[in-house]
Formats: structure tokens, sequence, C-alpha cells
């Protein structure tokens, strides 16, 4: 089993920025993608900010120039730097890694719990 646990959200003034960060634990021999998704109350889940394991990287066009995601393949983590948050941005922040436990096992997508992003003044 593996276990995505973030950190870092809060709340922060309108043009304030965060970082969020997240630990990937358990079984892994491999992962993949690892991203950020964001979700607001009466809509959908949606992608923030994606980077592969080779360091490619893809964001939604409402964070481009604001956000940077980044990870450390040693240690299993990916960041997301936020700065110029716009009280848009308050949502619930939740990791996402696709994950291999085994050579030639299957590729699961594994979440973490969520973590509060609340900007307002």
């Amino acid at each position: 089993q593996v276990q995505l646990v973030e950190s870092g959200g809060g709340l922060v003034q309108p043009g304030g920025s965060l970082r969020l960060s997240c630990a990937a634990s358990g079984r892994i021999y491999s992962i993949y993608a690892m991203g950020w998704y964001r979700r607001t109350p009466g809509k959908q889940r949606e992608l923030v900010a994606l980077i592969t394991s080779g360091g490619r990287t893809n964001y939604t066009d409402s964070v481009k120039g604001r956000f940077a995601v980044s990870r450390d393949n040693t240690k299993n983590t990916v960041s997301l730097q936020m700065d110029s948050l716009k009280p848009e941005d308050t949502a619930v922040y939740y990791c996402n890694g696709a994950v291999q436990g085994r050579p030639y096992g299957p590729v699961i997508n594994y979440w973490g719990q969520g973590t509060q992003v609340t900007v307002s003044s």
C-alpha cells in the first residue's frame, strides 16, 4: 500500500504565497506522473499542475506564471509553489501520484487526503 501525505495549506491574503508539499511512502518501485488537483464546493476536481518523472510540467491555464510544481525523485516528494494567490484559488488541494509498486506491476493512482487553501483578506 502507498500513502500520500500533504502539508502546507492554510489561510493567506490575496497576492500572498504558499508552498504545498506531498510525500509518498510505502511499497514504491517507481512513481510516474505526480500532480496537484483542487476541488471547490459544487465543482469537479480539476488538474492544477502535473510533473513527469523526467521533469516535464503541465499547468492549467489559470495558474500559469503563478504556480510552479517540482519533485524530488530520490525522496518521492512533489511540491507546489503558489505565488500571487487569488481568492479563486481557494480550494482543497490534493496530491496525486501514479505509482508502480513492483517491477512489471500495475501503475495505480493514489491520492492524498487533501489540504485546504483559503485566499482571503
